[in-house]
């Protein structure tokens, strides 16, 4: 076993994370992953494709677009480089290596189509790759999207998918044992942006006289708000919300963080961004305050 391996189970806590695509990680689990690797964790991110399909905000990199045919996932993969060091996080990897599963887009357009996205490829396959970070990092928690995939992308579903599979192949003995020994994830959490934060949000963004994007949106009907009676637990870390903000902006081809719904006040947007809100899935809630769980590892015993 090489010496990182050995480190890695003499870790206490061990945090993995599944997300679908470069900035997915910050956006949902910023402050989460911020917070634990501060606190000595060992914290792993895998993120399932290159995003090679994302909309380009920046005109002088317009040129990497998708349709153009050239390098967005090679530039996306050096963003996510920098968000990583931003939030701390030295061990970050691309399930099965950089390129091996292409972003899928949205169900119904053309790239959605292609054999080598990840949305179509074989659920066992992807879910191999897994299995190997699962028996290498050994984690007792790992947080992915919900069933629904958040809000409906292919690739976020995917991973969904690949997360509660892997678990459970990684935990079988007689499953793949040139992959190392077996697995059991203690916890696994769904992402979940709490509802009332929302409404708060929009209601914030239109009594500063926004009246377009965000402002425009009915909390109550929007597909990726989760309803607040579903959240099983929460994560706080105002300390870390700089370094969320900052690490959205090495996004830069695809999140802009001074306007919409980050151009909330500077006071009322600390409130929202510095709390990250989950759902359990898979095992048993540890202790609550105020209804809710604070702590990922709360109830595993070392």
């Amino acid at each position: 076993m090489p010496h990182w391996a050995r480190y890695l189970l003499h870790v206490t806590r061990r945090l993995l994370l599944i997300h679908a695509h470069p900035d997915d990680e910050s956006i949902a689990t910023g402050i989460t992953m911020a917070k634990y690797a501060s606190l000595g964790a060992q914290v792993t991110l895998v993120t399932c494709t290159l995003g090679e399909e994302g909309e380009i905000l920046l005109p002088d990199v317009a040129h990497l677009a998708a349709d153009k045919d050239d390098k967005l996932g090679e530039h996306r993969q050096a963003e996510l480089g920098e968000a990583m060091n931003i939030l701390g996080i030295s061990d970050w990897r691309l399930l099965g290596g950089a390129g091996r599963f292409r972003d899928s887009g949205m169900i119904g357009t053309p790239p959605n189509e292609n054999p080598a996205c990840f949305w179509r490829t074989d659920l066992l396959e992807a879910s191999v790759e897994l299995v190997k970070v699962i028996r290498e990092t050994r984690p007792q928690v790992a947080i992915t999207y919900d069933d629904f995939g958040s809000y409906g992308h292919p690739d976020h579903l995917q991973a969904n998918r690949i997360t509660h599979y892997a678990a459970v192949l990684a935990a079988v003995p007689g499953f793949k044992p040139e992959l190392g020994a077996p697995w059991e994830i203690k916890k696994i959490y769904w992402t979940a942006m709490s509802r009332n934060v929302m409404r708060a949000g929009v209601m914030a963004l239109r009594a500063a006289g926004e009246t377009t994007g965000f402002a425009e949106l009915d909390p109550d009907e929007l597909p990726f708000a989760t309803d607040d009676a579903l959240i099983t637990t929460e994560i706080d870390g105002p300390e870390f919300v700089q370094a969320k903000m900052d690490a959205l902006r090495a996004h830069a081809t695809q999140v802009n963080v001074d306007g919409g719904f980050f151009a909330l006040s500077n006071n009322l947007g600390a409130q929202i961004f510095a709390t990250e809100h989950y759902r359990l899935a898979v095992g048993q809630l540890g202790e609550l305050v105020d209804g809710r769980e604070r702590d990922l590892f709360s109830g595993i015993d070392a």
